[in-house]
């Protein structure tokens, strides 16, 4: 009791015993809508949020774009040492943030959206699939505790992503070459 609490009213609806409000605390928009009263360019259009992957409670995943030269998506979202995204997070309740440069070029956008791995390639795949090869010591942060990293850049760029260490596509490549000298 007197606890504040921010939530996002999904639907209003009228029944016999007076009007019904529906309010979600876990639905992506919710983080959409706390970034733009924390942050004055969401809000004012400066800088767009593109995509928003999220595993309520623990992490998410969102991907910010700047429309004017001179802005820095990223860093306008993340604030004067970080003031804007910890605001944000006390509100999810600690839930993990990460704020990833959106590009048009889907080989930028899945090696941006993997981080805080970093990734050596991205091949594209034919049926929406993409490869991303990071180096052998990224691998488990690439993939993530439980897959949630992969999981989440997945959904947060719609691509099928596929994460090998370069040692993995190596050991392949000399497989296949085997293969067809045989």
């Amino acid at each position: 009791p007197g606890q504040r609490l921010k939530a996002l009213i999904l639907k209003v609806e009228k029944t016999t015993k007076g009007p019904e409000i529906i309010l979600s605390r876990s639905y992506p928009k919710f983080v959409s809508k706390l970034f733009e009263l924390e942050v004055p360019e969401i809000s004012q259009g400066q800088v767009e949020i593109k995509s928003i992957a999220r595993e309520p409670g623990s992490r998410t995943k969102i991907a910010v774009f700047s429309k004017e030269k001179g802005i820095d998506a990223i860093g306008a979202t993340v604030g004067q040492r970080g003031m804007r995204v910890q605001a944000v997070i006390e509100e999810l309740g600690g839930e993990k943030i990460d704020i990833i440069e959106y590009s048009e070029d889907p080989e930028k956008y899945i090696a941006n959206s993997l981080s805080p791995a970093k990734v050596l390639e991205v091949k594209i795949l034919p049926k929406n699939k993409a490869l991303a090869i990071v180096p052998d010591d990224q691998l488990s942060l690439a993939i993530g505790k439980d897959g949630q990293n992969v999981r989440l850049a997945a959904k947060l760029t719609a691509w099928k992503i596929d994460v090998k260490s370069k040692s993995q596509v190596e050991k392949e490549m000399s497989s296949e070459e085997n293969e067809k000298s045989s």
